[in-house]
């Protein structure tokens, strides 16, 4: 039995609640039945035109700040990609052919992004829920000679508490902006690599897991131990936040100096899960490190728990380096050495290390998301490596963030 087609047109069209669809240049392309009828305004009167031109604020109220506040709200959108309810607003409207006259109307709107498949803002949808009923024609219970006093400060109380509702948001949204802009600063100062900038053949990716604070626990680093050897490393500290990142700094930075003296990157994921067992929060921690000889045209890996580094040829075929992989930090014995493998490699061959929330989603099995890996990289081994790691995180669906941090080093041999 096939499922009826659905008219999605017709269906907004007659949707209960006013909505208005914005351009990211916030001028309207679409308004629904109920949103005409809320306004009192025509088709004709608002498609095509820029929202505050059809909707400014009302001259005669000195107070007006229904423009900034609606705007501003819009912006975030525009900025963040997610969803802004905003306060309840007064909000007058002009009426229509009636040039200079406004009716007092508030409002409790909502502003949600339609993302097109490139991950930006293709559309806003503005549903807005019209409250001048409730707050004009409230049930009360007045003295009959204080009927219009006791409306009067009925409508001042909600107006107040509504602008102070929307007040705190504000503070929230800014006490969170400078925690999160001081948790940035601290992990870019954290993820620094130096040697990075002199290998124009590799591209990293860092995303932390969406509505987090965009920091996380997840590392990647390139070190250059010769003028023919560097090394490429990948970790995931369980958890997310500020936590996560303090560990992954100590984590990342004893591994980078660890790989600096002891150059077999077996023995230096002994000594970093050692080191891990000396503070909380770093057990269970998995990590990747592949060392790469380009003189001899090898790659010298091991892992921790970790999911396995690819190697992409150009004819597409793509080898799983998962010869070398033990348990995660601090959970293997000293006397037990983690095991090491090499595999060699020819010029135009690409290495991709990856943290786990590149692959792994919600109730499906790991494998289903290696081969989604693998099968991209299949296609795409061509493109160049910044390309290539875009086109990783797109085709994985998780161009702008994931559920989990994502880590991801696309080096082309």
């Amino acid at each position: 039995m096939s499922t009826p087609r659905i008219d999605y047109q017709a269906v907004f069209a007659v949707t209960p609640s006013p909505y208005l669809v914005l351009a990211p240049d916030l001028v309207i392309v679409e308004v629904n039945e109920a949103y005409l009828r809320a306004t009192g305004r025509t088709r004709e009167e608002l498609i095509g035109r820029y929202l505050f031109e059809v909707h400014p604020d009302n001259p005669a109220d000195p107070d007006a700040d229904g423009v900034r506040n609606l705007d501003a709200s819009l912006q975030r959108v525009l900025r963040s990609k997610r969803p802004d309810t905003m306060a309840m607003q007064k909000y007058d409207i002009p009426v229509s052919g009636r040039p200079g006259v406004f009716r007092a109307k508030w409002w409790s709107p909502i502003n949600t992004p339609v993302l097109g498949p490139d991950g930006e803002v293709r559309w806003i949808i503005h549903r807005v829920e019209d409250m001048t009923e409730f707050v004009l024609t409230r049930p009360l219970r007045p003295r009959p000679e204080d009927a219009g006093g006791e409306r009067e400060a009925m409508e001042a109380e909600l107006y107040t508490r509504a602008r102070e509702l929307q007040r705190l948001n504000e503070e929230l949204r800014e006490a969170h902006d400078r925690e999160r802009r001081t948790a940035l600063t601290l992990q870019e100062a954290m993820l620094h690599s130096p040697d990075l900038a002199g290998h124009r053949e590799i591209a990293v990716r860092y995303m932390p897991a969406a509505r987090s604070l965009n920091v996380c626990g997840d590392w990647y680093d390139v070190v250059d131990l010769s003028a023919d050897t560097f090394t490429v490393a990948v970790g995931d500290v369980v958890g997310h936040g500020l936590e996560a990142a303090a560990v992954m700094g100590m984590l990342r930075s004893a591994l980078s100096a660890a790989v600096r003296a002891i150059s077999e990157p077996g023995r230096a994921m002994d000594v970093l899960s050692v080191y891990a067992r000396t503070f909380e929060g770093a057990l269970a921690t998995t990590a990747a490190k592949a060392v790469v000889d380009t003189r001899h045209q090898r790659i010298t890996y091991t892992s921790a728990g970790h999911p396995p580094p690819v190697l992409a040829r150009p004819d597409g075929t793509v080898d799983l380096l998962d010869q070398a992989t033990n348990p995660p930090l601090g959970l293997v014995a000293d006397h037990l050495p983690r095991p090491q493998a090499t595999v060699s490699y020819a010029p135009g061959d690409t290495l991709v290390l990856y943290t786990d929330g590149l692959i792994e989603r919600r109730g499906e099995d790991i494998d289903v998301g290696l081969r989604r890996l693998t099968g991209t990289l299949a296609r795409h081994t061509s493109l160049g490596p910044d390309h290539l790691a875009d086109t990783l995180l797109t085709r994985l669906g998780v161009a702008d963030g994931g559920p989990d941090d994502i880590a991801l080093i696309v080096v082309r041999l």
